[in-house]
């Protein structure tokens, strides 16, 4: 439980079905040069720092679950997802350290003594650092339209797939850097994270990363 409990809050991602998910978009026809593009950017990006809005819907509830808070990444394999509202939580992961944080207790452990942690670890990680074509747990399809290339990743792993379905990672064309990651749990749920007002390569103190 406590596993799946950080899953969902952790990626924090929307899923369109399959049919959404391609709706208004083609499939990219030159696909290496796509992943130049991808790698380019990634290469060049050392840090950012973002607000980020997250939609949950729940099959069991009517209206959405909306969180707000502060996202920031920095190389190499450095996260922080601080939410603000409507209650405090932190969660930081520093190369292969994970602590979360709550306003009761704090939880520190190795990705490396949880599989699915640690492919977790690496798919969020992937996601801004735009190495996610290369992770091999999962297939991948691009398509893009005038706004947007979307990742749609689909889990190969049995233990993956009792988590997640597919994950749909928008990239803005203007700067090929995540506007919303997406995520269809087995249940139906789903759950949408959008970053807004993107900084990159700014100063973020080590601190921030510290892991106790």
């Amino acid at each position: 439980m406590f596993k799946k409990t950080i899953v969902l809050i952790f990626f924090s991602c929307l899923y369109f079905n399959a049919n959404a998910q391609v709706d208004g978009y083609k499939a990219v026809s030159d696909v290496e040069g796509f992943k130049k593009k991808l790698a380019n950017s990634a290469n060049a990006t050392q840090s950012i720092r973002s607000n980020f809005v997250q939609e949950k819907n729940l099959s069991v509830l009517s209206e959405k679950i909306v969180s707000k808070g502060e996202f920031a990444f920095k190389k190499q394999n450095m996260v922080r997802m601080e939410y603000k509202l409507p209650f405090k939580y932190l969660m930081v992961i520093n190369q292969d350290k994970v602590m979360i944080k709550d306003e009761q207790k704090t939880n520190s452990f190795s990705s490396k003594s949880n599989k699915l942690f640690a492919v977790i670890n690496n798919i969020v990680v992937d996601c801004v650092q735009g190495t996610a074509l290369m992770n091999k747990d999962f297939s991948s399809k691009i398509f893009e339209n005038d706004k947007y290339f979307l990742l749609v990743l689909t889990p190969q792993k049995k233990e993956l797939k009792e988590f997640f379905t597919t994950i749909s990672i928008y990239l803005d064309k203007n700067d090929i850097s995540v506007y919303k990651m997406d995520m269809l749990e087995p249940t139906g749920d789903n759950t949408v994270i959008t970053f807004l007002n993107k900084e990159f390569n700014v100063n973020i103190p080590d601190a921030e990363f510290i892991i106790n």
